[in-house]
């Protein structure tokens, strides 16, 4: 479904543990938006949604609802500290085209 590098569970385990929200997970999602048509969203999240499917990822709990789910299948999510940005990326094989920014994808 999707994998988190060790570098993104790090990453988000750290900011869970400095947030002052009740965290259950992580919940990662696609809208329509962005330059290409979808973007990427991620956010702290309480709790699963009934419709949720939930992924263990080194004891991370990651949230993807199933309207995200198909668009999602097999993307890796990296966390990259780079001197001119640092970030999440993406790596998405079900994206026909992606944006210069990383957010978006078509």
């Amino acid at each position: 479904m999707i994998n988190l590098t060790d570098s993104a569970v790090n990453a988000i385990k750290s900011a869970i543990s400095s947030s002052e929200r009740r965290a259950g997970g992580l919940r990662v999602m696609i809208e329509a938006g962005g330059c290409n048509g979808f973007k990427y969203k991620m956010g702290i999240a309480d709790e699963p949604k009934p419709d949720d499917t939930v992924i263990d990822c080194d004891g991370l709990k990651v949230f993807v609802d199933s309207k995200s789910r198909e668009h999602l299948a097999g993307t890796t999510i990296d966390f990259v500290l780079a001197p001119e940005s640092s970030g999440f990326t993406f790596h998405n094989p079900n994206a026909a085209t992606n944006c210069s920014c990383g957010k978006s994808f078509g």
